[in-house]
């Protein structure tokens, strides 16, 4: 029997043509699944009937926690498992098209849509396959709904775990939530749908951004066993090859501050961790620690200061580097996890995007074992330099107005996101009257 006899409320904001219509069902999410369908509401393998072991270099895809993003489906993590074990697992199966959620943060409860690129797929233990009654329900409304504010409000306050939150299965079938007409469904969808095509067009103009910025490196620096690049500026083809540096005799390199948890505080100087070193760009509002302690100018991250992860519990951090940009209010340095690169010439400072760098850092952190760079393991990285200063302040200045066009592409971006979420907010009725 259908939970849907509960109290009912309304958003905040409703289209024209449903103001004054009926107000919106309160039933539980398990009621919008398609119950004509086997395992259309279900969790995935125990971890004993799934092991490293039945994993395959190529067979059935199977679907881990890295793979299910905030409203997206994230590609780069690929693991398989015979068509054997898939059939084995029928029940855990989910196909494209489908709702998966995880029942582990972060954040708890997220939820994406399963791509085409595979007949079917094979969920993890953490999976939960949703499969919507699309005569009844709109599947993009539920979606939508599932990852809005106030329900993702409702199913971390459901969760337990003080370091990382889960729910279980039983109790995320039970939460409420509000369901409109299903013509009022499709308006929301519509118009949400709408708003997540302008954004994925403006994150494929980024992401052409980026891979422009990559290319455009590949052919301004020389490659391997070459003393010239394959692209230079027209006044510079009959110049002289270019010279061989080390980052140590065009900078400073300063490690970061060690303190103790004693130290820390609610307010104070600022560090920032390896986490908050990440793409380039240094995360400001999020993992911040605040230290009640005092430090040298050295210490401090001045505008144009290179700051670098140095060591971590993982190898994907090491070697990650961001400029800063000098935007944040108050002091701020790094932890004894990072340094500080002060340039003496800002060319020195492309060093890092290099290919030939990334290069160095795989090598430094191949093996068993993660590596811990030194301050003298980046002082001996060497890299070619344009002779004449005015190549070097050509290509400083071509790669920093990309980067501005890259930094505004991100803002327009973001912005658009934060106008999806306050949209959210209102499309649909705050948890307190859930």
């Amino acid at each position: 029997m259908r939970s849907e006899t509960y109290s009912s409320s309304e958003p905040r904001l409703r289209f024209p043509e449903f103001k004054g219509a009926k107000k919106w069902r309160k039933l539980r999410l398990v009621d919008v699944a398609d119950n004509r369908k086997k395992w259309s509401f279900i969790g995935g393998p125990f971890g004993s009937n799934l092991k490293s072991s039945d994993y395959v270099p190529e067979g059935i895809r199977v679907i881990q926690l890295q793979n299910i993003g905030d409203a997206e489906f994230l590609d780069d993590y690929k693991i398989f498992t015979s068509v054997e074990k898939a059939d084995e697992l029928r029940s855990n199966n989910i196909y494209p098209g489908e709702i998966i959620l995880s029942k582990m943060g972060d954040p708890v409860g997220r939820a994406c849509l399963i791509p085409d690129t595979d007949d079917r797929y094979v969920m993890c233990s953490d999976g939960i396959r949703l499969v919507i009654n699309e005569k009844r329900y709109s599947k993009y409304f539920v979606y939508v709904s599932i990852n809005s504010p106030n329900f993702r409000s409702l199913v971390h306050n459901t969760s337990t775990g003080s370091t990382r939150r889960r729910i279980g299965l039983d109790d995320l079938k039970n939460l409420p939530m509000h369901i409109p007409t299903l013509m009022e469904q499709r308006k929301i969808a519509d118009c949400l749908g709408s708003l997540d095509d302008l954004i994925s067009a403006q994150d494929q103009k980024l992401e052409s951004l980026r891979q422009h910025k990559q290319g455009l490196l590949q052919q301004l620096f020389p490659q391997p066993g070459e003393t010239v690049p394959k692209l230079r500026f027209p006044e510079f083809r009959n110049a002289p090859s270019w010279q061989t540096e080390s980052l140590g005799d065009l900078g400073v390199f300063t490690r970061g501050l060690t303190y103790k948890s004693d130290d820390t505080t609610s307010a104070g100087l600022t560090v920032l961790r390896s986490s908050n070193i990440q793409d380039e760009r240094l995360i400001l509002n999020s993992d911040l620690v605040h230290v009640n302690k005092e430090c040298s100018s050295r210490l401090l991250l001045a505008k144009g200061d290179i700051a670098i992860c140095m060591s971590n519990g993982s190898k994907s951090l090491v070697g990650k580097n961001a400029e800063y940009i000098g935007d944040h209010i108050g002091n701020v340095t790094v932890g004894a996890f990072c340094s500080i690169f002060r340039a003496e010439v800002d060319f020195a400072k492309l060093a890092f995007k290099t290919p030939q760098y990334k290069t160095f850092i795989m090598r430094e952190v191949a093996g068993g074992n993660i590596k811990n760079l030194t301050n003298s393991d980046l002082e001996s990285f060497e890299f070619l330099v344009p002779r004449h200063q005015a190549e070097q302040r050509k290509i400083v200045d071509c790669l920093g107005s990309l980067d501005n066009l890259i930094s505004a592409q991100e803002q327009k971006l973001e912005t658009l996101r934060l106008h999806k979420q306050g949209l959210m907010q209102q499309l649909f009725p705050t948890t307190e009257n859930l």
